[in-house]
């Protein structure tokens, strides 16, 4: 444990938080883990102190950090009967890296608040590959100070980091982060699939697509996956249908439409109900390709 080394706890060793809470180990901070999954060896190995709940990190950690699925997983673990909000003490800072309602987490920040610690809202875009290479986007959300007091966290897991605003406002990015990143899956999808049942060779229209205006990093890496087939999960469909279905929600709370968002989370359960829910989800491609009746390309032999 360095000069500089912080007591850093983590909740949630999941596909994203297993090589997110070892980079903060890999950087020198002191880690407190738990899991509601089995806790991978390499965290003993790594000297991490594997705790038995949330309260016990919470107790233990200055900055406790939480990583899990959806909505009511952040609630249980910060509120539940062994939850990270009764083994805090005031001065404490909390940040949620999950993806999650933006509501929510401004009622979930008051709450914490009112303990006399901070809070933040701090989802990532980057998927496994980023998290692995320490290179996150980190979109956050809550006070100046709390902000400046992650910065050592935040540069063992990322790259690109910004206070966007006020609580919330980090979960409303990722929001939009996830809207734009569906309809680019949607719209490489319709490409290279109208060019292959056309008759072109998809990985070769890809590759000259990548070098005009068209190109993107979804062009690069998912268009890859779709004429490759290989769909085992970065980030899982249903995932981001739980992500796009928060986008609709809010956009019901704001009165507004997202006419394109919809279409993409409706492609995306097409996927689900035909069993593709944990796959990719660059494999909403699938649900074009079935009402097209062809595939941007063969699966390898």
């Amino acid at each position: 444990m360095t000069q500089d080394a912080l007591k850093v706890g983590f909740i949630g060793l999941g596909t994203m938080g297993t090589p997110m809470a070892l980079n903060l180990r890999k950087a020198g901070h002191k880690l407190f883990v738990a899991s509601r999954s089995k806790i991978p060896a390499v965290f003993a190995e790594e000297g991490a102190t594997v705790c038995t709940n949330a309260r016990e990190v919470a107790k233990r950690a200055d900055i406790v950090i939480t990583m899990v699925p959806d909505t009511p997983h952040v609630e249980d673990v910060l509120f539940g009967d062994t939850g990270v909000a009764r083994g805090l003490s005031p001065g404490k800072l909390v940040i949620d890296m999950s993806s999650i309602s933006p509501m929510a987490t401004k009622a979930f920040a008051q709450k914490i608040n009112a303990l006399g610690c901070d809070y933040l809202d701090a989802p990532v875009s980057g998927g496994e590959v980023g998290a692995k290479a320490a290179s996150l986007t980190i979109m956050v959300g809550g006070p100046q100070a709390a902000f400046d007091r992650a910065q050592p966290v935040f540069a063992a897991l990322g790259k690109n980091i910004t206070l966007v605003g006020g609580n919330g406002d980090g979960q409303t990015t990722k929001v939009a982060n996830q809207i734009i990143v569906a309809l680019n899956i949607e719209a490489v999808a319709e490409a290279l699939l109208f060019a292959s049942k056309a008759g072109a060779d998809p990985a070769k229209v890809r590759q000259a697509l990548m070098g005009g205006f068209a190109a993107s990093r979804i062009l690069e890496v998912h268009g890859e996956r779709m004429v490759q087939r290989t769909f085992n999960p970065g980030f899982r469909i249903e995932l981001h249908q739980k992500d796009l279905n928060l986008a609709l929600q809010g956009a019901r709370e704001l009165g507004m439409s997202l006419p394109h968002t919809a279409s993409a989370a409706q492609l995306m359960q097409a996927c689900a109900a035909h069993g593709d829910a944990g796959l990719d989800h660059s494999a909403l491609c699938r649900s074009l390709e079935r009402m097209a009746g062809h595939e941007i390309a063969p699966a390898p032999s």
